[in-house]
């Protein structure tokens, strides 16, 4: 009975033992870096079995080394869960560079579109332009056309090949001189309504006819209207023609 009791006692001290030595192998590896258990712990470990078996026998030799095939098992975990959460941080990485990059070639194509689409407005009609009217010995611009010259103004803008003749006119009243004078300065106004839109002034020609090229039979006020005009039109030097109506 007493070889019994002692070998019991023996036995929980060799799982004392091992336990308690085992015990750093856990501590440690809260200190470790991803799945890289210290050789401390490793050694503590493997003490614990030694020490285990020759205290405890057999028993506490399977403790110890439990203790470190747990610690190896638990070092394993988190290596793979560090690895699973930067495997995952770079598909979204990935994913976002992807969708960046889908972004910017769907803006450059739709630039790119409506760039040919001007190109190919502007070549296919003689009409591209507009005409602005004026009060009888007047070089002010209305309010109504201001919005149309702008918009003409952005689109000459943004296209360094497009040009612009702008040409003053004058209804009959009046002498050569005079008319000459008042049309050019109608041809500035509107000038420089295109110039704050963003046309360089080097891209601008301007023209002043003065009565010139009136028609209108004398005293039909309705056909001075007419007369007093700017009429502005884009040129496209490479496509072989001037937006004009005659």
């Amino acid at each position: 009975m007493k070889a019994l009791t002692s070998r019991v006692r023996t036995t929980a001290l060799g799982l004392a033992v091992a336990g308690s030595l085992a015990l750093p192998a856990f501590a440690a590896d809260a200190a470790d870096d991803r799945g890289q258990g210290s050789k401390e712990s490793d050694a503590g470990a493997v003490a614990g079995i030694a020490l285990g078996a020759l205290v405890g026998g057999p028993v506490g030799a399977v403790i110890g080394a439990g203790a470190l095939l747990g610690d190896r098992y638990h070092r394993q975990a988190q290596s793979g869960a560090a690895l699973s959460r930067d495997l995952d941080q770079s598909e979204a990485e990935r994913a976002r560079l992807a969708h960046d990059l889908t972004q910017r070639s769907g803006s450059l194509a739709q630039a790119q579109a409506r760039g040919e689409q001007l190109d190919t407005a502007l070549q296919r009609t003689d009409q591209v332009g507009l005409d602005v009217g004026f009060r009888t010995n007047d070089d002010g611009i209305a309010v109504q056309s201001m919005t149309p010259l702008l918009k003409l103004g952005a689109l000459v803008a943004a296209m360094p090949q497009a040009r612009v003749r702008i040409a003053g006119y004058a209804d009959p009243r009046g002498s050569d001189a005079y008319n000459d004078e008042l049309s050019l300065r109608r041809a500035q106004s509107v000038a420089a309504v295109l110039a704050s839109a963003g046309v360089p002034g080097e891209r601008i020609a301007i023209e002043a006819h003065g009565k010139s090229e009136s028609s209108s039979t004398a005293g039909d006020l309705d056909a001075y209207a007419l007369d007093r005009r700017v009429t502005v039109r884009v040129e496209l030097p490479g496509a072989g023609q001037v937006a004009r109506r005659e």
